[in-house]
C-alpha cells in the first residue's frame, strides 16, 4: 500500500512539473513582441593582404522579439559582420541585411541604419622608413645641441599602400634636453603618425645628441692671426 502511494505521489509530482513547464512555455509564446535599437559593433573580415581605411565602427540595428528577451538582450550578443570581396581595391558600397547580423535565434532584424556603408579598401604594404628624433627643451649651461644620430636610423612599418607612399618619416617619443649640459643618449619609442600604420621592428631606437658647451666652443675656436708690425718710415 505504501509503495502504491509513493508511486502515485511521484506521478503527481511529474505531472505538476510538466504543467509548470507548459505554463511558462505558453507564457513565452503569448508574450507580446517588443523592439529595441542596439548600437552594434561592425566586424570586418578582409582577405589576406587587404585593409579597410577609416572603417565605420558601429551601426544601429533595430531588433524584434519577446518582451522579456529584448529587455535582457545585451549589445555584446549582437554583431554586424562584413566579409570583404577579394582582389578589389578602392571605394565600394556595401549593403547590409539581416544575413550580416549575428544575434540570438529568437530575435529578428527589423532594420539597419545605415543599411549601406561606403568603404575604402587598400592593399597592405611594408617598407623601411627613416626615423626623426623629437627633441624638446633647452640644455643647461648654455650648451648647444648638435646633429643627433640614431641607431638604427630606419624602421620597418606596415599599413595601407596609399598611406605608406605619403609617409616620409616617423618620429620618436620626446627626448628631453632640459637640465643636460653633456651629451645625451636615450632609448625611446618609435611612434606612428597614423593608426593604420604599425611599427613592425624595431619599436625602439637609441638617440644620441651631442651637446657643445661654451667652453668647448672656446677651446676649439681657431686663434685670430696676430697683426703684422707696422714699418717705420
Amino acid at each position: 500500500m505504501n509503495e502504491r502511494l509513493r508511486l502515485w505521489g511521484l506521478r503527481l509530482l511529474a505531472l505538476g512539473l510538466a504543467l509548470f513547464v507548459w505554463y511558462f512555455v505558453s507564457l513565452e509564446k503569448r508574450e507580446r513582441p517588443s523592439e529595441r535599437v542596439i548600437d552594434a559593433t561592425v566586424t570586418y573580415l578582409p582577405p589576406p593582404g587587404i585593409m579597410v581605411l577609416d572603417p565605420i565602427q558601429s551601426v544601429k540595428v533595430r531588433l524584434r522579439g519577446g518582451d522579456r528577451r529584448i529587455r535582457n538582450l545585451s549589445p555584446v550578443q549582437v554583431d554586424v559582420v562584413i566579409e570583404l570581396p577579394t582582389e578589389r581595391v578602392g571605394k565600394i558600397e556595401f549593403h547590409l541585411g539581416p544575413e550580416n547580423v549575428l544575434r540570438p535565434d529568437d530575435v529578428d532584424v527589423v532594420s539597419i541604419d545605415p543599411n549601406t556603408i561606403r568603404l575604402e579598401i587598400d592593399r597592405q604594404a611594408t617598407r623601411l622608413v627613416p626615423v626623426e628624433p623629437r627633441l624638446v627643451g633647452e640644455p643647461a649651461a648654455g650648451a648647444v645641441p648638435q646633429q643627433p644620430t640614431l641607431d638604427p636610423a630606419a624602421v620597418l612599418v606596415t599599413g595601407p599602400e596609399s598611406r605608406l607612399q605619403q609617409l616620409a618619416a616617423v618620429s620618436t617619443s620626446p627626448v628631453r634636453l632640459d637640465g643636460h649640459a653633456f651629451d645625451i643618449q636615450e632609448t625611446v619609442m618609435v611612434l606612428s603618425p597614423d593608426s593604420l600604420v604599425k611599427i613592425v621592428e624595431p619599436v625602439v631606437v637609441t638617440v644620441r645628441v651631442p651637446l657643445l658647451r661654451p667652453d668647448d666652443a672656446e677651446a676649439t675656436r681657431e686663434p685670430e692671426p696676430a697683426a703684422a708690425p707696422r714699418r717705420r718710415r
